[in-house]
């Protein structure tokens, strides 16, 4: 059972989720004109380059890959994180390189003086593989924002996404966007399907995210067949595929380059 230290992580997270939703502040309107879809990865484990991004390729797409600088190379039980080189690749082939923080820790346990410093240092890190000069897009480790430091992120980021397993519609919190994530068990990565079929009926933007893409998946991962499936099933239903920055620029917002 989850000691009283998880539970009350787990309470504060859902007050926070709500709380970055619903806070008055800018927003970015998705037109209901067409169903547009992102494939993300947070970390990045190397099969998400060796196939993930294999696969998009493969149907003449691209994706957003959220780098988390100190993770390069680490080897952990079930994966491996992506190198430098690996990440030029991407680079090379097109993909975007977003902002994952240097650390990977939960935003809400570092201070505001230590998260700058942590996004300092992954700017660093992303600028010598991938040089900008726009905003780049984030993505909360945990998928756990930061009420306190939320103008941090704005100021920095042209967009932060969390989870939330919901379609981005109408008009949203660009420092806060929904994603539905792709993961074990199979079955419910399988099923993933009907929410492209919930986006083709009601149009909008809907962001999965994932892991590693391996043939013995982690719990946070799928295998390529399942992924190599809702890439094209996405396509088939006419939906448009595109990077984060790229779907950005489609909507009109100021700032975004594809």
């Amino acid at each position: 059972m989850p000691d009283i230290k998880e539970k009350l992580d787990y309470w504060f997270d859902r007050v926070t989720d709500r709380l970055m939703r619903r806070w008055p502040g800018p927003r970015l309107r998705i037109p209901a004109s067409r169903p547009v879809i992102s494939f993300t990865f947070d970390d990045v484990p190397d099969t998400a380059l060796s196939n993930g991004a294999r696969i998009l390729e493969e149907h003449g797409v691209r994706g957003t890959f959220y780098i988390a600088g100190g993770l390069e190379g680490r080897h952990e039980p079930g994966r491996s994180l992506i190198t430098r080189e690996g990440c030029d690749a991407l680079r090379r082939h097109g993909h975007e390189i977003g902002c994952h923080t240097f650390s990977h820790r939960k935003v809400t346990r570092l201070v505001r003086e230590q998260l700058e410093q942590d996004l300092d240092c992954n700017a660093n890190y992303l600028n010598a593989i991938d040089p900008q000069e726009q905003r780049r897009n984030f993505a909360y480790p945990y998928n756990a924002g930061s009420f306190a430091n939320r103008r941090v992120f704005d100021a920095r980021f042209m967009t932060c996404r969390a989870g939330g397993e919901r379609i981005n519609r109408g008009a949203v919190n660009p420092s806060f966007l929904s994603g539905m994530e792709i993961r074990q068990p199979e079955e419910h990565a399988e099923s993933l399907v009907g929410c492209v079929d919930e986006l083709v009926a009601k149009p909008g933007w809907l962001i999965f995210f994932t892991h590693d893409i391996a043939a013995a998946p982690t719990e946070f991962g799928c295998t390529p067949e399942t992924f190599e499936k809702l890439v094209a099933y996405a396509l088939v239903r006419g939906c448009t595929v595109l990077p984060v920055r790229d779907a950005l620029a489609l909507f009109g917002m100021e700032g975004a380059q594809s």
